[in-house]
């Protein structure tokens, strides 16, 4: 596989008998009571990298973070539940340092031979690494000859271990979900072919202005959905109730849609809602015009009518790129919306369709139509940093010259 900018793939790394620091987002979620592991699909993602670089007689050191231990150990935030999980799909032993660097790492390191496997302790655990500090990197790149990235999903951020630690190793590239989410989200930033539409949801304008701005040079429709689109609604003089809505945001949405407009983009909004008193109201809960909104109901999903007004613009669209819920889509009588977007992405089979992470690939595994999409990312801000067209820390790290 060619990768843009002359990054190496990991099948055309020297890597037997060398040690391989692979960075990998094992940053998977926890049951809180019996801190086991609820879904391994971030584990199981890389295990195509592992398998190949361990049948090249590779010496393996994993690199990941779990949750946010803002540089403190949180022994309820270990790798150990990681490694065990990883041993048991691979069959083999995963050893797991006691410490992100140090002794114990160093020594564990060390040890290694042909075709084994230590992890580091979360890194995260250490300050350095969300600072990018130079010792903590050099340190990392002390323990391997040959560096491969495989963690998409922390590729937009520029820390130790996913960019500062790169320039201080001989050979670097990507490892295979990190090279096929370049491959794939690359093909939504060149001559596409149209009508282009991008779909965005979830709470917040302001969590998505940049990548709406960003797209309204790329793309020929937009959808949107979520609470997000409230504050568009009452942008539009619409009154949405006790809805959740971003008052401040209010001049921001109108002027994307007078940009929109300017650009010829049709941004594509609810005309009906499903409305409840609360989230727990399912009984109560109807659909209702957008007009039509009594003060005391919120908007927690799209309506029929809209779910089929978006399907149409979907089933004609030949790139769809989507990121973000419809709705509370956690909640069985506010989901109709996001599984209704991701059957239309599933049944059009002349598109390019890529799910750019978080909520939406969670939506669309939920729907079991994850192998029904051309691709979903394992990363959701990195997808829409990497769409917007900015160049992600982790992945410039990987260039030649870097």
């Amino acid at each position: 596989m060619a990768l843009p900018g002359g990054i190496k793939h990991v099948e055309e790394l020297a890597v037997e008998g060398k040690r391989v620091f692979v960075r990998v987002d094992y940053n998977v979620p926890l049951d809180k009571k019996t801190k086991q592991i609820t879904d391994d699909a971030r584990i199981t993602a890389t295990l195509p990298t592992l398998k190949h670089l361990i049948g090249r007689g590779a010496r393996i050191v994993l690199g990941s973070h779990l949750g946010r231990p803002d540089g403190q150990v949180k022994p309820e935030l270990s790798l150990e539940p990681v490694a065990a999980r990883l041993a048991a799909l691979l069959g083999q032993d995963v050893v797991l340092a006691d410490e992100p660097t140090g002794d114990g790492a160093k020594k564990v390191v060390s040890d290694l031979r042909d075709g084994q496997i230590v992890m580091l302790e979360n890194l995260r655990f250490d300050a350095r690494e969300e600072a990018n500090d130079e010792d903590f990197a050099r340190t990392l790149a002390s323990y391997c000859d040959v560096y491969v990235n495989d963690a998409f999903g922390t590729a937009h951020r520029a820390h130790a271990s996913t960019a500062g630690m790169v320039k201080f190793v001989a050979e670097a590239g990507a490892g295979y979900v990190m090279a096929k989410e370049i491959e794939v989200l690359s093909r939504l930033l060149g001559n596409v072919e149209r009508p282009y539409v991008a779909v965005l949801g979830g709470a917040k304008v302001s969590d998505k202005i940049e990548v709406l701005d960003a797209l309204l040079g790329k793309v020929n429709s937009i959808v949107i959905g979520g609470a997000m689109a409230n504050t568009f609604l009452e942008a539009q003089g619409k009154s949405l109730g006790a809805s959740k809505v971003e008052r401040d945001k209010l001049p921001v949405a109108r002027n994307f849609l007078r940009k929109a407009s300017e650009s010829k983009v049709t941004v594509h909004l609810p005309t009906d809602v499903v409305v409840a008193a609360n989230l727990d109201d399912a009984e109560g809960s109807k659909a209702v015009s957008v007009d039509a909104i009594a003060a005391d109901a919120m908007a927690l999903d799209i309506g029929p009518v809209t779910l089929e007004a978006y399907r149409k613009v979907l089933a004609a669209a030949r790139t769809v790129f989507w990121n973000g819920p419809m709705g509370v889509f956690e909640k069985p009588r506010f989901a109709a919306g996001t599984v209704g977007i991701a059957r239309a992405l599933a049944e059009n089979k002349l598109a390019l369709t890529v799910v750019g992470g978080g909520d939406s690939a969670a939506a669309i595994a939920q729907a079991g139509l994850a192998d029904k999409v051309t691709h979903v990312s394992t990363g959701g801000g990195a997808s829409l940093e990497f769409v917007q067209g900015l160049d992600l820390p982790g992945i410039a790290a990987l260039r030649p010259g870097k």
